[in-house]
């Protein structure tokens, strides 16, 4: 029987509204419950901030370089230390909303100014959380059944709003997550002196959307035809935006993202 992991992060969360991203994230974690931290997202009002930044902060504070010494001095190459944070880059932005795209039809917001990180007590990202909890959903979402309209206009009081459909879904949430890692991946480039290259962290963003299309569906024991089709209209989307998704890239072992 699998091990029912008791977080103390997601036990001292004080949820005063529950809302349909309580719900999706409560669902994911359960398809890992040994470390339940692995899928799904925390909400910010939820929670205290201790340990926890904006991702953003990324781009505007040494945090970066302090990450990329941490992983030289750990793995003692550059293009390892740059390969381990693309990779919890990619895992935090897009790796983590494609299960929810899988199971359920909906995604919560991966532009820059809505992900958060919470740290362990050695600096490595162990969580991730939303100050905006609104999901995109499709329109015969559960949630909306009986309701005479499924648009936009009670959104910040329900948590939820309807896209037109899954394209227009996996398209949005490709644009936001694209939005997200695109300066990441500039800066880590720059901040690695080329050790990596952008495109070869875009593989790693692929790899990221692949992997989750196939493993949850597994975990889930739902339609495997519906996550691969959805994972493929996202990384569409994402060669639509120009990014090189589709290739490979080489896994170096190494710590990435603790749970």
């Amino acid at each position: 029987m699998p091990v029912v992991v008791d977080d103390p992060l997601i036990s001292s969360m004080t949820i005063t509204r529950p809302l349909p991203i309580h719900q999706s994230s409560r669902r994911l974690r359960e398809l890992y419950r040994e470390s339940p931290r692995v899928f799904g997202v925390a909400v910010m009002g939820d929670l205290s901030r201790r340990r926890w930044w904006p991702l953003a902060e990324v781009l505007t504070t040494d945090r970066l370089p302090a990450m990329f010494a941490a992983g030289l001095a750990e793995t003692g190459s550059a293009a390892a230390a740059a390969q381990q944070i693309a990779t919890t880059f990619a895992d935090v932005v897009i790796g983590r909303v494609v299960p929810l795209l899988v199971l359920e039809g909906r995604a919560w917001d991966t532009g820059p100014e809505n992900l958060w990180v919470h740290v362990d007590s050695e600096g490595a990202i162990d969580w991730v959380g939303v100050a905006d909890p609104t999901v995109r959903a499709l329109p015969d979402d559960p949630f909306f059944a009986g309701r005479r309209t499924v648009g936009v206009g009670h959104a910040a009081r329900d948590g939820i709003v309807a896209l037109p459909s899954e394209a227009a879904l996996t398209t949005w949430a490709a644009h936001r997550s694209h939005r997200a890692l695109a300066p990441l991946f500039d800066r880590l480039a720059a901040v690695g002196a080329g050790a990596m290259t952008v495109p070869a962290m875009w593989h790693i963003v692929g790899g990221a959307v692949v992997g989750a299309a196939t493993r949850v569906p597994l975990l889930a024991g739902s339609s495997e035809a519906v996550g691969m089709r959805r994972g493929q209209a996202v990384l569409d989307a994402f060669v639509g935006f120009g990014v090189p998704v589709r290739g490979t890239s080489r896994t170096l072992p190494g710590k990435v993202l603790m749970n």
